[in-house]
């Protein structure tokens, strides 16, 4: 869901004209570019601090359903701090690619080594050899995870927000000599598990792998605008029963307490599912984190490309003939400085 520093700059009613989307919400000085040919697709960014070609660079790259927009109370203090701030909209999210995103298309271009080889191909065509600093949230904060992992030299510290870094998945070890035993839980499938609940339910994740995803929320009975507002309300701090808690097990039964836009009702999809926490209109009105001028933003770019780009990385992200590749890396650790940020009601 977007991110907000509520008070980190005040936005001007003004147009900017300089940008793709978001110009009556988007402060002077951040501009939007379109940068060719980065690993096979046109790339869109907004940018700022852009005026001195001696200042540091830092990446801040968005999650799902986000674009580079979400950064924009984030992009004009770190500007001012003296850094060149790049933000791109990911590959199949807005601008970036210029072409529809379908279910059927190959799924090779958004695995994860192929969003670093983006963001390489990114800041190399910037003119910058390395970064001070990339940071991600969300399905961002893998992107920027494995960009320091694989590249210390170009990506040289991390920030990831809300969504903790797996590291590589690791290899087999001594197995020649040790067979592996069969443990109790060989074969277990969460997801089935959890569609045998009494209530039964299905993970939101797995879901997100389904063909009928994209247009349940492309197209909700509800309209985009107010499925996307419901959505974020649904899992902000607002919603005033996001109040996170450990489970005990990595059991259905455990998984099953998490709110239902984590664990969600079998027969329903997600516009169903955040439907009934629509907030009022009152509610709507008093948002300072996210006007309905700046909700707009989302459904008017979102309503024009649909959700596919970033559902194809959730589809490359549970299938293990891609998650394989990323065994390269197995013991690496990211060793450049890194941090974590996650907020009280994540």
């Amino acid at each position: 869901m977007p991110i907000s520093f509520a008070g980190a700059v005040s936005v001007t009613a003004q147009a900017n004209r300089d940008v793709a989307y978001g110009g009556t919400t988007l402060p002077a000085g951040i501009r939007s570019r379109f940068i060719n040919n980065v690993n096979g697709i046109t790339y869109h960014i907004l940018e700022a601090g852009f005026e001195s070609a001696a200042r540091p660079c830092v990446l801040l790259i968005h999650g799902f359903p986000e674009l580079a927009y979400s950064w924009r109370r984030v992009i004009p203090p770190l500007a001012r701090a003296g850094f060149h701030v790049i933000a791109p909209d990911l590959r199949g999210y807005g601008p970036s690619g210029g072409t529809d995103v379908t279910f059927d298309d190959d799924l090779a271009p958004f695995t994860l080594l192929n969003k670093v080889r983006d963001m390489l191909g990114l800041v190399s065509a910037i003119g910058y050899r390395s970064v001070v600093a990339v940071v991600g949230h969300d399905h961002g904060s893998g992107v920027a995870g494995w960009c320091a992992l694989a590249r210390p030299d170009v990506f040289r510290s991390v920030v990831l927000m809300s969504a903790p870094f797996a590291g590589a998945p690791s290899l087999a070890f001594n197995t020649a000599n040790d067979p592996p035993k069969p443990s109790a839980s060989a074969g277990a499938n969460i997801d089935d598990d959890l569609a045998k609940l009494p209530v039964p339910r299905k993970y939101y994740q797995t879901y997100y792998t389904t063909r009928p995803a994209n247009e349940n929320m492309w197209h909700p009975p509800q309209g985009i605008h107010n499925f996307l507002r419901a959505y974020y309300h649904f899992k902000s701090a607002d919603w005033k029963e996001n109040k996170p808690f450990p489970l005990t097990a990595n059991s259905a039964s455990e998984m099953a307490k998490l709110p239902r836009y984590y664990v969600m009702d079998l027969n329903k999809g997600m516009a169903e599912t955040v439907a009934p926490e629509m907030p009022s209109a009152s509610a709507t009105a008093a948002c300072q984190w996210l006007p309905e001028e700046e909700l707009r933003v989302y459904s008017a770019e979102y309503g024009r490309t649909g959700f596919q780009g970033g559902l194809n990385s959730y589809r490359v992200n549970r299938d293990p003939k891609y998650s394989a590749e990323l065994q390269l890396f197995s013991g690496r650790t990211i060793d450049v400085p890194s941090a974590f940020i996650a907020g009280k009601s994540d």
